[in-house]
């Protein structure tokens, strides 16, 4: 089972619902991606969700912009 290495998302399950208002089972997956990400100084190679991956970019160029 896939699971995010930072925020433990893991995949969700339910149903869908046409028109008629059948329901049938389904699973949405999460978007994984392997990176590797600085964690503590060390870079690590993590199953990462693209949420927590944008996010990390994110706050990785904020501190950059500050620093200079």
């Amino acid at each position: 089972m896939s699971k995010c290495e930072l925020c433990d998302k893991t995949p969700q399950s339910g149903n869908r619902v046409s028109h008629s208002k059948r329901h049938t089972k389904h699973m949405w997956k999460l978007n994984i991606n392997t990176s590797t990400i600085d964690v503590n100084g060390v870079p690590t190679k993590m199953k990462v969700c693209s949420r927590c991956l944008r996010t990390h970019y994110k706050l990785d160029r904020k501190t950059k912009s500050a620093s200079i």
